[in-house]
């Protein structure tokens, strides 16, 4: 297997509900509309994006040993994720997300990732103990790394032999759970991908735009950040340069996994060795068209 194309995806894989409708809501709105019950999860939709991007992610997740663990796997490795190394809980149930979106996109959603954080360090077990990686055998490629992790076990990671020479892309998973990716952010060969509530929320202040805010993540001593800001520009920032473009605009479809979608694409593109500037531009077509109502799974 080409090590490039060979990704690890570490943090939440579970059942995503969504409620989706065109019609505009506010708090007590109850209107017609669809309810969908498909994989998901940060980690989840990052490796389902790299499959469809020719690449071939390892997800590092905990799945419950219970008969929505058991449909989660199967549809997992059918789409073409490793499933090997994923820590399956017996006494844990499998994790939920539930959102609703209307016509203005994201009105609410609440993720329950309780079994992900108490399985705690036993997701990163086969980097420890020779299956994938080491400390005498450190991981050398990618991972994606989301913030659903608890802060203990993420600080654990950034100082972990076995990952010290890793090339570390880390998503927040929320804005809620932002803070929790602080102790990675001066990490070197770590790549922040944030939108701009949450660089805000890192940076403890309010941004005008992605490029203030990737410059204020610079600031705080992170060494690359990509920050998107939804149909307005996205930034690609690092000490040499500062890349800016605005995304395609598209009449929005949906909003789950969107920021999921670029994340991946953008991976996929530098580890085929795609210049940057054409990269983001390439990541910003595919989570367009994700938007827009493209291919989901």
């Amino acid at each position: 297997m080409n090590e490039q194309s060979h990704i690890l995806c570490i943090g939440a894989a579970l059942w995503d509900i969504i409620g989706r409708t065109p019609a505009p809501m506010r708090i007590g709105s109850d209107v017609a509309g669809r309810i969908s019950r498909i994989p998901g999860g940060v980690a989840l939709n990052i490796a389902m994006a790299l499959v469809r991007a020719g690449a071939h992610p390892d997800l590092l997740a905990a799945v419950g040993q219970d008969a929505a663990g058991d449909t989660l796997v199967a549809d997992m490795a059918a789409y073409g994720v490793s499933v090997q190394h994923l820590y399956r809980a017996p006494d844990l149930p499998t994790d939920t997300y539930m959102a609703i979106e209307g016509a203005g996109g994201l009105i609410a959603a609440i993720a329950d990732v309780h079994s992900l954080e108490m399985a705690g360090a036993k997701v990163l077990a086969p980097l420890r103990d020779g299956r994938l990686a080491s400390d005498a055998a450190p991981w050398r490629g990618m991972i994606a790394l989301d913030g659903n992790l608890t802060v203990a076990l993420l600080a654990e990671i950034g100082s972990a032999p076995a990952l010290a020479q890793a090339d570390l892309r880390v998503a927040p998973a929320s804005p809620g759970k932002g803070e929790r990716v602080l102790p990675l952010l001066k990490r070197p060969g770590t790549v922040f991908y944030v939108n701009l509530q949450e660089a805000g929320l890192l940076c403890g202040t309010e941004f005008d735009g992605s490029a203030a805010a990737a410059r204020g993540l610079l600031a705080r001593g992170a060494r690359r950040v990509l920050v998107t800001d939804g149909a307005r520009d996205t930034t690609d920032a690092c000490a040499d340069a500062v890349l800016t473009q605005p995304p395609p605009q598209v009449q929005a479809a949906r909003v789950t996994g969107a920021g999921d979608t670029f994340m991946a694409a953008h991976m996929a593109a530098e580890a085929q060795g795609m210049a940057r500037e054409d990269a983001l531009s390439h990541a910003l077509k595919v989570a367009a068209n994700y938007v827009a109502g493209g291919p989901e799974h």
